[in-house]
């Protein structure tokens, strides 16, 4: 799992600015192995359809993920032909590096990709990306999941679709519907900073950004799809359910462990009023009084439940300690995210040390209450010493709110725990245009292609040819290795892939 940093703190959302109409908004990316059947139906349709209803510029980039038939020559034709529709080519094969490298590379600030196969339907499109280019959502995927949605699939493969996302909602805590859907989107700068982020190359790919995105809180927005089953399909279910399940371990025991530096992304995007000083709102102490209720009611049977363990095998007072400590890390902690609203590592040692404080005057409520205990009776029950704790406990629970409120957590920014995460955005208060498209050179003409065919300008307003030159030249076929840029450079710095571990080559696999 990668633990290395960020290329930079992540902007506001905000809604995409109008731009030329040479400059694309939509990159939409087709990850293909050995497709030269399906390829040109795909693409051509695709084109057909964003060309009808998609109101901004677009781009189709076919991803040729080490194909070994005559995928590669039907993409280079399909590029000169279709002046929206580019090509790279990747020697290494998986999925997941083939959206990394083609992601990392293009200057779209709205990507997407989907299967080659288009079982989705592709009126899901504009509502797929429309939550991205408007700013409201980090990133959008289609469920075959949802209530609303309509698939035609077999029991095989919607069995292990659901168990699949039961064993996410049960291991990762995952809350959204559907990770395997090819059919998602995200926003550039996001990609930026959260693909550094995955490990996977191959299948598995989706799965951990979603997860790594959700746990960093970034929003995910869910779109309920029509899909249809591709009989044909090349993916090998059992090795891939199998590496699935390696990727899902391997992702909780990063988690588990705190390995992940998902801080990075635990920022502000410009739209949660928790993080504003808003005038004429208050402070929330009503909604922190249920908050630490609720933290206090879970944290008591906690510590009760430790308690009895410890008592077994110590005496009352030394299990009281024990027990009150473990507790009062964990009540802290519950607190301090979900009481007071603090977000982030910042302060988080601080906060447990000041915590403990808090602990032992706890400490001293309720040993001194066994102390009083021990002193008026001789030999108590264990239901007397838990009833004499309980109201100790509620004693030194209304004395911990007002040392949390006012000590532990004051309020200090107009909100009610917490310094507020602060945004970055440019000393004028503008946005960076986007960068037109780069001019790349068309390779020569091979002696297996076609005769060469130079393809006149396309006007998608009035779908005719026209004879003047564009403001800006398509993109063109070219062959890249996983992990570089097309033109060769890494640009906003964005991530290299990692070098290809040797089971990311397997020849016998034909996803």
């Amino acid at each position: 799992m990668r633990t290395d940093s960020s290329p930079g703190t992540l902007p506001a959302r905000e809604h995409l600015p109008a731009t030329d109409a040479g400059t694309p908004v939509l990159d939409v990316v087709i990850p293909v192995y050995n497709e030269e059947t399906d390829l040109r139906p795909c693409v051509v349709r695709l084109h057909a359809h964003l060309t009808r209803t998609f109101p901004y510029a677009f781009r189709i980039t076919i991803a040729d993920n080490a194909s070994t038939d005559r995928t590669p020559l039907e993409a280079a034709r399909l590029a000169a032909e279709l002046p929206e529709v580019g090509t790279f080519r990747l020697e290494q094969k998986g999925r997941g590096r083939a959206l990394r490298t083609v992601w990392s590379a293009s200057q779209a600030p709205v990507l997407a990709y989907m299967d080659v196969d288009l079982s989705t339907d592709l009126n899901a499109l504009l509502p797929l990306v429309a939550p991205l280019i408007s700013g409201h959502s980090d990133l959008a995927i289609g469920s075959r999941l949802a209530r609303d949605s309509r698939v035609v699939r077999g029991p095989k493969r919607e069995f292990i679709s659901r168990a699949y996302n039961l064993i996410l909602r049960g291991s990762l805590q995952a809350r959204f519907s559907d990770a395997q859907c090819g059919f998602k989107a995200i926003r550039r700068d996001v990609a930026q900073v959260l693909l550094p982020l995955v490990e996977d190359t191959g299948w598995f790919f989706d799965t951990e950004m979603l997860v790594l995105a959700e746990r960093a809180g970034l929003r995910i927005h869910e779109v309920p799809v029509d899909w249809v089953d591709d009989p044909d399909s090349t993916v090998h279910i059992v090795r891939t359910a199998t590496d699935d399940l390696r990727g899902v371990w391997r992702v909780g025991r990063a988690l588990a462990t705190g390995s992940l530096p998902l801080d990075r992304l635990a920022r502000p995007f410009g739209d949660d009023p928790r993080d504003r000083e808003l005038p004429d709102v208050p402070k929330g102490l009503a909604r922190q009084l249920v908050g630490f209720c609720v933290v206090g009611g879970l944290s008591t049977l906690f510590y009760l439940a430790l308690y009895s363990v410890f008592r077994q095998f110590s005496g009352s007072q030394i299990a009281n300690a024990l027990a009150l400590l473990v507790s009062a890390v964990a009540n802290t902690a519950a607190n301090r995210r979900l009481t007071f609203g603090v977000r982030g590592r910042g302060g988080a040692v601080r906060h447990q040390a000041q915590g403990l404080v808090v602990f032992g005057i706890g400490l001293a409520l309720t040993s001194g209450s066994l102390a009083a205990l021990s002193a008026a009776t001789t030999g108590p029950a264990h239901s007397t010493e838990l009833a004499v704790l309980i109201a100790a406990n509620l004693a030194a629970t209304v004395l911990r709110f007002l040392l949390f409120r006012a000590w532990v957590f004051p309020d200090r920014d107009g909100f009610g725990g917490g310094p507020a995460h602060s945004v970055t955005t440019p000393a004028d208060g503008t946005t960076a245009p986007y960068a037109p498209l780069p001019q790349r050179r068309v390779p020569e003409q091979q002696p297996h292609d076609r005769q060469p065919y130079e393809p006149q300008p396309y006007d998608r307003q009035s779908h005719e040819r026209r004879s003047y030159e564009p403001p800006c030249r398509p993109y063109r076929t070219t062959q890249i290795r996983a992990g570089d840029a097309a033109d060769g450079t890494w640009r906003d710095g964005t991530m290299r892939s990692q070098p290809v571990r040797p089971h990311d080559n397997d020849p016998g696999d034909a996803r």
